[in-house]
């Protein structure tokens, strides 16, 4: 598997509690508890993400 470059939200702030990472790969999206790094991630399609960003952004 190719090492993914994870990534939290801009919106996180300083803490680094309470956040998920995003790593986005050629064909999933990969999401994981910033505070459970060795637990597996949680993956989608990127189509799934894309629509998940755009419920969550309606909001």
């Amino acid at each position: 598997m190719t090492r993914l470059h994870w990534f939290k939200s801009s919106y996180s702030g300083t803490e680094g509690d309470n956040c998920v990472e995003v790593a986005v790969a050629q064909l999933s999206v990969h999401v994981r508890d910033s505070k459970d790094t060795e637990r597996p991630p949680f993956s989608v399609s990127p189509h799934a993400w894309a629509r998940f960003i755009e419920h969550a952004a309606a909001d």
